[in-house]
Order: structure tokens, then sequence, then C-alpha cells
């Protein structure tokens, strides 16, 4: 039997989760709690851990492919998640609706990997995320990899990069052709959740531009000197930080919808 691609996985596993919870939103709740589903359903959490530990163990890139998916979720309309992701530990509060108006014009507001520091605090900032909540929460990039057409400016225009990991780089992705080449987020360690991202920005090896951004003689250097030289710090920064953003503007109540179908609004 031929393997399952990607795609079909993280649908499959989306699709799973998503009928998992479909009754549990039977009963409106005008405000969100980490103990949203014990009485409906106590064994809900328990079972989606199982599954997602099934799927991240049947491919490593899943642990941070969900990960994203929080983000650009939150970042456009948040829905129903909670996360344990190999390092950090952290309990979102539950009880999220799904949006009846998710459309492809609302990812404007995802903060584009092309940005400069001031750009990036700004888009953030319109989210309610402080500065510091940027640098940590971009420490989710110390999992997964990116496709040669988000990283290909930088290795062959900018001069803030390492020479001998950008010539590493281009041998992944030309010039032109090979969009879709992929890279580690992380030089050392990239499937698993540490502070070795900081460590690369420190020697000039963040691969996206958005990443060196960090640590470019700029207001947010310190920041990650602290979490390069202290995990523990940044692992806890991190689950407040992803609590914080699981909380932009939820649906809550009787406000937007359980889809039927996560595709398309009922």
């Amino acid at each position: 039997m031929a393997p399952k691609k990607f795609s079909e996985i993280k649908h499959n596993l989306l699709a799973s989760l998503l009928g998992l919870f479909l009754f549990l939103f039977s009963i409106a709740s005008a405000q969100l709690c980490p103990d949203f589903y014990e009485k409906t359903c106590p064994g809900a959490l328990p079972a989606i851990e199982n599954v997602v530990r099934a799927a991240v163990a049947n491919e490593s890139r899943m642990g941070a492919s969900l990960l994203r998916l929080q983000f650009h979720d939150c970042f456009v309309n948040a829905r129903v998640q909670k996360w344990k992701l190999g390092g950090p530990y952290w309990t979102v509060l539950l009880g999220r609706r799904d949006s009846t108006i998710a459309n492809f014009s609302g990812t404007i507001d995802i903060p584009s990997p092309l940005l400069n520091l001031s750009g990036l605090i700004t888009a953030f900032a319109n989210k309610g995320l402080s500065a510091s909540d940027l640098v940590t929460l971009y420490g989710a990039h110390t999992v997964g990899q990116t496709r040669c057409t988000i990283f290909r400016s930088r290795i062959y225009t900018e001069n803030n990069i390492d020479p001998s990991y950008a010539a590493s780089l281009r041998a992944i992705c030309p010039a032109t052709g090979g969009d879709d080449n992929l890279a580690p987020l992380d030089t050392e360690t990239p499937t698993v959740f540490d502070n070795d991202i900081y460590k690369d920005m420190m020697v000039e090896r963040g691969i996206l531009h958005s990443d060196q951004q960090f640590y470019s003689g700029g207001s947010t250097d310190s920041q990650v000197e602290g979490y390069s030289n202290n995990p523990e710090a940044f692992a806890v920064d991190f689950g407040y930080a992803m609590i914080k953003m699981a909380n932009i503007s939820p649906l809550t109540g009787t406000s937007g919808q359980v889809r039927l179908n996560c595709r398309k609004v009922n």
C-alpha cells in the first residue's frame, strides 16, 4: 500500500478531531474555560492527545504543522484547540466556534516572512500582542521546514547571513526553479522543540528574513540572547504567549458555528 500524502494525513486528522467535537457544541457557552468539555465529554482531550501522538509518529512534520495551524487560525479566526507539542506544555481555554466568514482575504493579517522588525512588531501589536510575545512566538520556528521560494531572496541577496550557511542552502534552493524544495527552519534539531532557533539567530543562521530580524542590532537582541542561554525561560514564556494568542477575538456562545465540514461553512 502506498504511503499517504502529508496533506491527506493532515486532512484526515483534522476531520477526525472535528468529528470528535461535533456533538460537544450543542450547549452554547459565552465564555472560554479550560474544562469546557469536562461534563459533556470528559474523555475528549485524552482522545485528541492520542490522535495527535499517532499522527506525529506517522509523520514527523505533523507537530510543526499543527503548531502553524493554531498560529494561522488565531490570526484570522480562532478555533477549538489544546496543544502539547514536544517541549513546553500549555492549557488553552476551550469553547471556540468556527467563523462563518473565514476566507482567503483574512490571510492578509498573517505577517509576511519578508517583513522587517518594525513591520513584525506592528503586525503583532494589531492583534494585541507585544514585541516580547512576537519574539517568543517566533520560537515556534525551532521545528519544521520552509520552502525554497520563501527563503531564496535571503540566501542570494542579503548580507546578514553566515556565508557557509548560505552556500549550503543554495545547494538546496537554486536561483531559479526548485520552489518547493525544503530546508529546516532550525539548523541543528528541526524535529525537536527547543531553543536552538535563537542560537541560530545569534550566528546569522536564521533561514527566513523575518527570523534574523530579531537579532540584528535592534530592540529584541537581548531577549534572543536570554532565550539562547535559558531554554526553561523560553519554554515557560512560550506557553503563556500561546495562551494569549489563542484568545485573540474568539467566537463563543451563539457566535459562529460548528462546521459539519471544516472546509466550508454549514
